[in-house]
């Protein structure tokens, strides 16, 4: 990448992004995104994951700036430099998850998620799924406030706070992991393969409705879900040097 390299700036709406937005754009321009050879992005990691989805159809990188509450997947914002400091970052490629769920209706939906997909009981009652890898069924009855399972690059989020384990980020593996998991109690979930499909069916949906969510695609009332990594689609991001996301997520286990 040039140290002139077109950029394409997108902003969170929250004032201080776009501020930031507006500063930088008239420092160094701004590309349209089909045109862009570099996409920079301010706001947190939920604005983040935003634009990654809305980005994934152009194989561009992607470099974020901290303008937000959270910022695991972002760099410290500094308006200086920026064409060197992009051209110089570390490169880390993300493959998504992709969800396919059945609601109770029978309905099909579809979504993409780079840092997790995750089950959660809607109503008063435990969650009971089955959950199946790779059309074998692994556990038979699961009852719990929820399970997910995660990607490397999620692995810090949701699942890290449900006592997922941290995941390397260039590791062929996923987590799953239960939350508030009753029966069977000692079950802390399990590491599989990126290449696993793993499908919850839910028991007693009726009884016991279930919602699931794939990066805030959340369809209601599931009766099954299927999941498995996508590797058609890759997600670039870019981070300076000695603070990529594979030292983030070692650095993460040693706070």
């Amino acid at each position: 990448m040039s140290n002139a390299a077109r950029i394409a700036f997108t902003a969170s709406s929250v004032p201080i992004a776009q501020e930031a937005l507006a500063r930088l754009a008239a420092r160094y321009g701004d590309h349209p995104l089909e045109e862009a050879e570099i996409i920079v992005a301010l706001g947190g990691d939920g604005f983040m994951l935003q634009t990654l989805h809305a980005t994934q159809h152009l194989d561009v990188p992607v470099y974020g700036m901290n303008r937000g509450t959270v910022g695991f997947l972002m760099n410290a914002y500094r308006e200086g430099d920026l064409p060197l400091r992009a051209a110089a970052a570390e490169e880390a490629v993300l493959n998504p998850l992709r969800m396919r769920a059945i609601d109770r209706a029978g309905q099909e939906h579809e979504a993409l998620a780079i840092n997790e997909v995750s089950l959660l009981r809607a109503g008063p009652q435990a969650a009971k799924l089955r959950i199946r890898v790779d059309d074998k069924v692994r556990l038979d009855e699961l009852v719990c406030d929820g399970a997910l399972l995660s990607t490397p690059a999620g692995s810090t989020a949701y699942n890290y706070s449900a006592h997922g384990p941290i995941l390397p980020i260039g590791a062929d593996v996923l987590a799953l992991t239960a939350m508030s998991a009753f029966r069977p109690r000692r079950w802390r979930g399990a590491l599989l393969p990126k290449t696993a499909l793993v499908e919850f069916e839910v028991l007693e949906p009726e009884k016991r409705p279930v919602m699931a969510d794939a990066d805030g695609r959340a369809p209601h009332y599931v009766q099954s879900v299927r999941i498995m990594s996508e590797p058609a689609i890759r997600h670039r991001l870019l981070f300076d040097p000695g603070h990529g996301l594979e030292e983030r997520l070692i650095r993460e286990q040693f706070v």
